[in-house]
């Protein structure tokens, strides 16, 4: 039997910049166990899409989120990603 999760990469990702504005690819890649590479694909979708903000703070990056935007999948439109965050245990700044 394969492993699968409830949660996917992306939202994954989403959460834990969500969680951790500062976190760097390198450290989003160590804690999801995947490539770097796979990671800065997801972060570019994620931003393409409007889901997150980068600012440059000194060397790094502060990332934000629009936790107005809904989900993408068609059954869920009606779901707000702040709300999908705040239960997975985001409390917005």
């Amino acid at each position: 039997m394969s492993e699968w999760t409830f949660i996917t990469r992306y939202a994954a990702v989403l959460s834990l910049i969500a969680k951790h504005p500062k976190i760097t690819a390198i450290e989003l890649a160590h804690q999801m166990g995947i490539t770097e590479r796979a990671i800065r694909k997801i972060i570019a979708d994620l931003y393409a899409a409007g889901y997150i903000g980068k600012k440059r703070e000194g060397r790094g990056l502060r990332y934000t989120i629009d936790p107005a935007l809904t989900l993408r999948q068609a059954t869920h439109r009606e779901v707000a990603i702040g709300d999908l965050l705040s239960s997975l245990g985001w409390k917005k700044e």
